[in-house]
């Protein structure tokens, strides 16, 4: 059994690790939501965060599904061939990590 399910096992449990879930997703949504704004990777870490929301909250589930539908529209009407968008993807997240860790070492 794993820690999430050995938590989840009792009712306090399972509320306390909803909130734990949900400061968590919601600090690093709100931290990549001022990251759109200010240099850092914003999309990348606010999708992040509603990915972290998303495993238990049903509402972060469907708005990650109609992100990735709104991207999914964008990105055809570009018409930009896939595997330039995994290389431009691949490449805009290597230059997140090597800032990040530029700027916290």
């Amino acid at each position: 059994m794993n820690i999430r399910q050995q938590i989840k096992s009792t009712p306090y449990g399972s509320l306390i690790w909803r909130i734990f879930v949900g400061v968590v997703g919601g600090l690093i949504t709100i931290i990549g939501t001022v990251f759109l704004f200010a240099p850092g990777p914003g999309l990348l870490v606010l999708l992040a965060g509603l990915g972290i929301l998303a495993s238990e909250f049903a509402w972060a589930s469907r708005a990650m599904l109609k992100t990735k539908t709104i991207a999914a529209s964008a990105a055809n009407k570009v018409g930009v061939p896939l595997w330039v968008k995994y290389l431009i993807a691949a490449g805009c997240t290597a230059l997140s990590i090597l800032l990040i860790a530029h700027y916290f070492s």
